[in-house]
């Protein structure tokens, strides 16, 4: 057994949990991979179980956490983070940034380890500042249907900046905005994924109103690396991290056409309730405090990305999600 440092990351079989095992993995840490896969997926880290530096545990963490022995660092990445997945299973999504991210506080505050939670640009909600800097308290609807994660983000800030103010445990936050790349699900319901995804399969793409809101989409491997620094730095209030070249989702539908070589047209649905018009991170904090911005441009970015989503098969790019959530809606 070395002398490796041990690092628990949850929702490690997620889009962004798995890359998460991967760099610290690369760095030389013992990851402690915990996930309850019900967004998860075993395929996404099926190449790390067979190295020595590497457990995974199948775990729900709005149950009590035990890990044995040293434990360094967490990261907390458990949560559904797609419209489609939050309103299947809003009680849980609730849940794991409440009793979860309370949960892992108290495992960090016991092992006397660092934490790093992961939060998210929708704390902003609908925003009435553009771009958003994180000092912008938001425009969230705590009861409408995206209340549940939007809220459930804003409390898992407060609870982990509590943590740090009464227990002085050190603590750390990422406010993540869209972010794309390999191992992304085809039917997760967010918008880059379901554009690829329909151009594949010859449907047309579906943009919601007149598809004038914007996005801003940073690339999987940019995120990691804020995220990497934020942990190592002394810095303890939130951080943007994120790409700050914005588009609108109609520009955005076009730009997927072109580089899929397909032919469909854009088709419009309703917007539906409480959907950001607005989201740009304003990543002046990343780039003083971390050094931190990102280096891989949309183009690079996308052509990784459609050329993993091309590597499927048949059945996997046709496939829809059927989650049993049953057991996750108490």
């Amino acid at each position: 057994m070395t002398n490796r440092k041990r690092v628990l990351i949850t929702g490690a079989a997620g889009f962004l949990g798995s890359h998460l095992c991967d760099r610290f993995i690369k760095e030389g840490y013992h990851v402690i991979g915990m996930d309850n896969l019900i967004t998860g997926d075993m395929k996404n880290i099926e190449h790390l179980t067979r190295l020595e530096q590497f457990e995974f545990h199948h775990h729900d963490v709005t149950q009590h956490v035990h890990i044995g022995g040293e434990l360094h660092y967490i990261l907390h990445f458990a949560s559904p983070a797609s419209p489609i997945d939050y309103l299947k299973i809003p009680i849980q999504t609730l849940k794991v940034s409440s009793l979860g991210t309370h949960n892992l506080l108290g495992l960090a505050k016991a092992k006397g380890a660092r934490i790093l939670v992961a939060s998210t640009s929708e704390v902003y909600g609908d925003p009435l500042v553009h771009p958003q800097t994180e000092d912008y308290w938001g425009n969230v609807n705590p009861i409408g249907p995206r209340g549940v994660y939007d809220e459930a983000k804003r409390f898992q800030e407060a609870i982990t900046m509590a943590y740090h103010t009464y227990h002085k445990l050190e603590t750390r936050i990422v406010r993540i905005f869209n972010t794309y790349g390999p191992r992304m699900r085809l039917n997760d319901g967010r918008v880059l994924p379901a554009f690829i995804g329909q151009a594949l399969r010859g449907e047309d793409l579906t943009i919601f109103g007149d598809g004038s809101q914007t996005r801003s989409f940073c690339y999987v491997d940019d995120l990691v690396e804020g995220i990497y620094r934020l942990l190592m730095s002394d810095y303890v209030q939130p951080v943007n991290i994120g790409n700050p070249s914005e588009i609108t989702i109609k520009q955005f539908g076009e730009e997927i056409i072109k580089l899929t070589g397909t032919k469909q047209k854009l088709i419009s649905l309703p917007l539906p309730q409480d959907d950001p018009k607005q989201r740009k991170p304003d990543i002046t904090v990343a780039k003083k405090i971390l050094g931190w911005e990102p280096k891989v441009n949309r183009a690079e970015g996308l052509k990784i990305t459609y050329d993993y989503f091309k590597s499927l098969t048949a059945d996997e790019l046709n496939k829809i999600e059927h989650k049993n959530f049953e057991d996750f809606k108490k």
